[in-house]
């Protein structure tokens, strides 16, 4: 374990709850800021598998006090939200720069052929046709999903500043206007041929001055216009980034997360992020 980064997680969680003027129950052993620090170590070293986490560190000394598994996940699921909260809080800190870069990643629920089965999404509920959204297929690797498709724009250096988790079949370009908004003023993302949509670009960039956002993707061998030199460096220069990013998230085993719930499925894709930023911040 790398206890440089766990102690920063820590740290980050701890300051940014007593900013917020959260307070734990005098009477708990371990703190509303252990809870969800212990789900951001769970991701980074365990692969988001709780009950060996809190045995772990219980054994180790980090957790002076002992916590029951099914309690630790009642907490969890009351602190879910604030989670989340300083996840963004600390996206907008490194929002600060002028480069990013965008992808998505397939979360699978599970395997194509048990979709039948699985009895997270209301597959007959009042509309029919509302599992259906979650079927998917990623390109790149070739195979089919049935779950959920992490939208993610990063910082050059890895580190996650939005983020969007919609149904597998949703195109990437679903989410673009709401995680590229408040971007800084020509800031430039950079993105693969998924991406590719003239109108989402002068969409982005609707002034004359040319401030907003620039979206910077590969353009197919069949299409009139090339990329300038210029953007043929910053995309060879930027798009390792997020695929570093995606390799570290599939090592902490995002694509094979077991949760009962949506909820706490949720709960194990925002830890992971949380882990991903202080894994490539610090």
């Amino acid at each position: 374990m790398d206890h440089i980064k766990i102690i920063a997680a820590f740290c980050i969680i701890e300051d940014a709850m007593g900013g917020l003027g959260h307070k734990s129950h005098k009477l708990a052993g371990v703190t509303d800021a252990e809870v969800l620090w212990l789900a951001v170590v769970a991701s980074m070293h365990f692969h988001n598998h709780h009950e060996r986490t809190l045995f772990v560190l219980r054994g180790t000394g980090y957790i002076s006090k002992p916590l029951s598994t099914s309690r630790f996940s009642r907490r969890l699921h009351a602190l879910g939200w604030l989670l989340e909260y300083i996840l963004e809080m600390v996206g907008e800190v490194f929002a600060k720069g002028n480069v990013y870069v965008i992808d998505s990643l397939p979360v699978p629920v599970c395997k194509r052929v048990r979709a039948a089965r699985c009895r997270k999404f209301d597959r007959h509920g009042g509309n029919r046709r509302r599992g259906r959204a979650y079927f998917g297929r990623c390109a790149a690797k070739k195979w089919s999903f049935y779950g959920w498709r992490l939208h993610l724009i990063c910082t050059p250096e890895g580190v996650p500043v939005r983020f969007a988790l919609l149904p597998a079949s949703f195109h990437d370009l679903t989410p673009i206007y709401e995680i590229t908004f408040g971007l800084p003023k020509g800031a430039k993302v950079y993105a693969d041929k998924g991406y590719i949509s003239a109108l989402v670009k002068r969409t982005l960039r609707p002034t004359l001055k040319r401030d907003g956002v620039h979206l910077v993707t590969w353009h197919k061998k069949n299409m009139n216009k090339r990329n300038s030199f210029e953007e043929w460096c910053g995309l060879k220069g930027y798009r390792h980034t997020i695929e570093t990013a995606n390799s570290q998230l599939e090592s902490m085993g995002i694509q094979a997360l077991h949760a009962r719930i949506n909820a706490g499925f949720a709960l194990k894709v925002i830890s992971s992020l949380f882990a991903l930023t202080c894994i490539n911040a610090f």
